[in-house]
């Protein structure tokens, strides 16, 4: 496999453009977001509302049941369905059944943000995948399953994005650090044959044929909480208006940078939210995408 990246750059995305928008919500597609505790709902309004950011029409999200209300209420352009949960509120496996309902009208399914329960989680995500055929994100703890066996989305065919940050690549690899980031997102990427865009100072985006790339945009700001869900907000977004995975990646990673130089230069280096993130993404798109 290949091991030379490709900086991402304005000049790159505009050579690979996203699919032009025409027509109404239905032909930007549909993005379903599954997530949250009532701990951590703030991650699944953060991916859902960076879904919207970067162009997807229409919004579902599926949260635990004792939050659909006060998930209504902050997300109005979402339909809100509840899930069956945990004592400690999290989201049962045994709402997949109504978790593969809703998917069947998205064209993108994120699953993962603010989940807590890895068992749980794992084992929703285990019951899924058979059923789901992307395209498909796994952000934070919708990654158990593939760190338990990455053979369990081969049957995708490469229509899926994993968003790990290094923590949990380490995790995933099974080994205790990642010196090298690009090596290991290929490798993870060859193991789950899936697209990995993995976070941190740089971000990486790995395919599984061996394609990477390299985005430097951003700054220390963006390591703060939250930041990761937007991230993977974006990604779904972009599947779901009909990106394909590793152009979805690729162009998460910039527009994520690029919306945090954007607060940087309008807040401080240090100091912006990750809540303030969302609404850039528009103005970024708009600068790139010319």
């Amino acid at each position: 496999m290949s091991r030379t990246p490709d900086l991402v750059t304005p000049q790159l995305l505009r050579g690979w453009r996203l699919p032009e928008p025409a027509g109404g919500k239905d032909a930007r597609g549909s993005v379903l977001v599954v997530g949250g505790s009532t701990e951590t709902l703030g991650a699944v309004l953060l991916a859902a509302e960076a879904a919207l950011r970067s162009g997807a029409g229409k919004l579902q999200v599926a949260v635990p049941r004792s939050l659909a209300p006060v998930t209504s209420s902050a997300l109005p352009e979402a339909l809100v369905r509840g899930l069956a949960e945990t004592e400690a509120g999290a989201v049962r496996a045994d709402a997949a059944d109504r978790v593969l309902d809703l998917a069947q009208s998205a064209a993108a399914v994120l699953v993962g943000p603010g989940m807590v329960d890895e068992a749980q989680t794992r084992e929703l995500v285990e019951r899924l995948l058979p059923e789901l055929h992307g395209p498909l994100a796994l952000d934070a703890l919708g990654l158990a399953a593939v760190t338990a066996d990455p053979a369990c989305l081969h049957h995708l065919d490469g229509r899926v994005v994993l968003t790990p940050n290094p923590t949990e690549l380490a995790f995933g690899l099974h080994v205790d650090d990642v010196e090298d980031a690009a090596a290991g997102a290929l490798e993870m990427a060859d193991r789950s044959q899936a697209v990995v865009a993995l976070g941190g100072a740089t971000s990486w985006v790995a395919a599984p044929d061996g394609r990477l790339w390299r985005d430097e945009s951003g700054g220390a700001g963006l390591g703060v909480s939250g930041s990761g869900d937007v991230r993977a907000g974006v990604v779904a977004g972009l599947l779901a208006r009909g990106a394909e995975p590793a152009q979805a990646a690729v162009w998460a990673a910039h527009l994520h940078g690029r919306a945090g130089e954007r607060l940087a230069a309008q807040v401080g280096r240090l100091g912006f939210l990750a809540r303030e993130l969302p609404p850039e993404l528009p103005r970024v798109l708009s600068e790139v995408d010319l």
